[in-house]
């Protein structure tokens, strides 16, 4: 989760917002100013949440916007209508092929790392079936629950396509690499059953109303007592640890240091033995250990197109 754009306008209301393809609610709705909970809804129910160029905009933004923004702790996804996502809208497609392969991004994966370098945690909502970038957008979550009735999967293979969305880094390191083979490899949809996806699901609930009251419930727990700095440095850890037990130990040990520092640590310390709430009020953005990001951040950015004249005659 490292650094992002620091050229993102907040807004007062999330809600005033009008963003192609998703809706961003407060929580509880209606909430004149941001809220520590965050609803946000893919919103093309005619089309079964089918997902766009505009939908990835979309939800790119509104994450850069959640991880400037101290006000909001916790961030919920869903779907409007019976199903999550149908993945991407072949109507639309994925472009024409043209141009060089080096400058091409894929969309899903624009999502994706904005929800992982955002340092407020995703839970998603899955209300109802989701296949393709429906799944895979989702990868980078703090927790996934869904309905039991609905199914999933990983569909690119059946469609002549490769994973995206940065699912060949995630999907292994969360259901291991012998089922994420056997999801990719097969693109078949599955009900969420343990012997197909493992715990990639973490709560599975028999009707699809549940999910996102239960997403909700899940995110204002968190949102009331745990630590955003510790709940970012945390998952940083996680996902960019050391290779080695050994490496692993001292990069906790500094950070660990760094921590114990923080007003965050009084905070939850004193709220304990006086059996209260905490109040964290550390912002991420300025409370990270000074080594953060401790790994090297590559630019995904486009690349620089060189003109003959420009090239260096050494």
């Amino acid at each position: 989760m490292p650094s992002m754009e620091n050229s993102i306008n907040v807004p007062s209301s999330y809600e005033a917002l009008e963003l192609t393809h998703i809706q961003i609610s407060h929580h509880p709705f209606g909430a004149p100013a941001a809220t520590p909970v965050v609803i946000v809804t893919l919103n093309r129910p005619e089309k079964h949440n089918a997902f766009t160029p505009q939908m990835a905009d979309s939800l790119t933004l509104a994450f850069k916007m959640f991880h400037a923004d101290p006000r909001v702790k916790t961030i919920v996804l869903t779907g409007a209508g019976k199903m999550f996502c149908a993945g991407m809208d072949l109507d639309i497609g994925f472009g024409d092929n043209q141009g060089r392969a080096a400058d091409f991004r894929d969309i899903g994966g624009r999502v994706s790392l904005a929800m992982h370098r955002c340092h407020k945690p995703t839970i998603v909502a899955l209300q109802g079936s989701a296949v393709g970038v429906g799944m895979t957008m989702t990868l980078p979550a703090v927790s996934r629950i869904c309905h039991g009735k609905s199914k999933y999967g990983f569909v690119f293979a059946r469609r002549g396509l490769t994973i995206e969305s940065c699912a060949s880094y995630f999907l292994p390191r969360l259901v291991g690499f012998s089922r994420a083979m056997h999801l990719i490899t097969t693109g078949a949809v599955y009900p969420p059953l343990e012997k197909y996806f493992g715990d990639l699901f973490t709560e599975v609930l028999p009707e699809a109303s549940q999910v996102l009251p239960r997403a909700l419930e899940l995110a204002q727990d968190m949102a009331e007592n745990v630590s955003p700095l510790a709940s970012s440095m945390s998952r940083a850890l996680m996902w960019e640890g050391g290779d080695s037990p050994e490496a692993a130990h001292l990069l906790e040990s500094r950070v660990f240091h760094h921590m114990i520092g923080q007003s965050d640590y009084k905070e939850g310390v004193n709220s304990f033995f006086e059996k209260r709430k905490p109040k964290f009020e550390t912002d991420p953005r300025e409370g990270s250990c000074p080594e953060y990001p401790w790994w090297p951040e590559l630019n995904i950015s486009r690349e620089t197109r060189v003109s003959k004249d420009e090239k260096s005659k050494l």
